[in-house]
């Protein structure tokens, strides 16, 4: 191509960060990538996503810092995809456009009672701890509320825990805002009971979250004997993966510790899935769920049996599910846009011209960070194979697609507008009575006027 191609990636989270730096490192393609946002902010899950007591995980920030400080990748942040621009637009302008928007919702789960008051999605109070501009700034923590059940067993599923669990005090030296403390602060919650559908050697902790649960002096960690068995499958299991069998260590040490009598307490139960959630004047007050067994192959079956817990409040983290992108099918069982690979495949099974696919709205919501590199290495690896048969926008040169933003009135943020946000946050933690890295902050027409100054 004699030309640099130009390539806009709609979603500014890991998954559309390293699609940009895989292609403009390229040594075959002279590129520039315009990453574009819904959020003010750059980075996704990892500043909206990650538990505030995590930082050793943010520390991936730094590395994405890096690859955004390319003079051949901008970003446009407070531009939504389907409701600010559309795919039609987005063709003037770029030869490709790789999609990376992730999975931003909770998926549903299909149990009578599951809509009563006091029910909730992991990922909406996931946002709400994390400032997300999006979502209410108050949480419905009710006094009475004091053992409270979480199902699913996966990373998201103990972060839940370890902040229903955790004193808002601790969490003070975190980037919480202050909106989030005031409401932790309200948290009743003493008991968090975790449930598992299956045993401990098919949980979907990593070995460091699941550790990191016993740090706080004020949590006991209770892994409870009932379904804590292996069958064959199990075992297989634990034999092709090393990082498996150190989380069933972890739990083996938890369930060999006597509990030193914390005022808060996390409980694992596993063999236990939820069948209904019981409710009284509309509002939570049980979860009944039926006794499982392995059946040999690592998979459980339902013995008949059924327990009803005493709960006040329910968390669903049983995974997150991606939104339909506007002009795009969507397969709804997968919650992923069809694709073989890399490209984006219509109704008819051709790959769409020019459009791609890369992240978590391509595979589904799996794998830790590593996959995702991997992952968007596939995708960039389809579109240079294309690079040929890519049909040029009308265009083509960058500052079209600034103009194009400015002319519909589009309040979008930069990159050099993120690190005004930035240093404004930092100086916010900074000028806190307590010590603190940061402090964020949530709405997003204060983002938005910062960033803008």
């Amino acid at each position: 191509m004699s030309r640099k191609l130009r390539v806009a990636v709609v979603g500014a989270g890991p998954a559309g960060v390293y699609a940009a730096d895989i292609l403009t490192k390229n040594e075959d393609v002279d590129a520039t990538v315009d990453l574009i946002d819904r959020d003010p902010t750059p980075f996704g899950l990892i500043r909206y996503g990650v538990a505030p007591d995590h930082p050793r995980i943010k520390e991936i920030v730094k590395a994405l810092k890096r690859v955004m400080a390319n003079p051949d990748i901008r970003f446009f942040g407070n531009v939504a995809f389907g409701d600010d621009i559309k795919l039609e637009d987005l063709r003037q302008f770029y030869d490709a456009v790789v999609f990376a928007t992730g999975a931003r919702r909770d998926r549903e789960l299909d149990i009578p009672g599951i809509d009563l008051d006091g029910s909730y999605g992991a990922a909406d109070f996931v946002y709400w701890y994390d400032g997300h501009p999006d979502v209410a700034r108050d949480w419905d923590f009710q006094p009475h509320a004091k053992e409270v059940a979480v199902l699913g067993v996966g990373n998201v599923g103990l972060d839940v825990s370890r902040i229903l669990a955790k004193t808002a005090e601790e969490l003070l030296v975190t980037e919480i805002p202050e909106n989030v403390y005031e409401g932790l602060k309200k948290n009743a919650t003493t008991d968090v009971h975790v449930f598992a559908r299956r045993g401990p050697a098919q949980v979907k902790f990593t070995p460091m979250e699941l550790r990191e649960l016993s740090h706080s002096p004020n949590i006991d960690v209770i892994v409870h004997p009932e379904g804590f068995e292996f069958d064959e499958g199990s075992m297989e299991a634990l034999k092709a993966a090393k990082s498996q069998k150190l989380v069933v260590d972890v739990l083996t040490k938890y369930l060999a510790t006597e509990p030193s009598g914390a005022p808060h307490r996390i409980h694992i139960h596993f063999c236990q899935s939820p069948v209904e959630v019981l409710g009284e004047d509309g509002r939570v007050v049980g979860l009944r769920t039926e006794i499982t067994e392995l059946d040999g192959t690592g998979n459980v079956r339902g013995t008949g049996e059924f327990k009803d817990w005493p709960i006040q409040a329910v968390y669903r983290a049983i995974g997150y599910y991606s939104d339909v992108l506007a002009g795009l099918p969507f397969d709804a069982a997968a919650g992923v846009v069809p694709n073989d690979g890399g490209h984006a495949i219509d109704l008819d099974g051709s790959p769409i011209p020019g459009v791609y696919v890369t992240g978590w709205i391509k595979r589904g919501p799996v794998g830790l960070i590593g996959h995702t590199k991997s992952d968007a290495a596939q995708t960039i690896g389809m579109l240079v194979d294309d690079i040929d048969a890519l049909e040029a926008p009308e265009h083509a040169e960058p500052e079209a697609f600034d103009r194009y933003l400015d002319s519909r009135g589009l309040e979008y943020t930069t990159w050099e507008g993120w690190e005004k946000l930035d240093a404004h946050e930092l100086g916010l933690g900074d000028a806190h009575e307590t010590e603190r890295e940061r402090v964020k902050v949530v709405p997003r027409e204060d983002m938005v006027r910062i960033a803008r100054a």
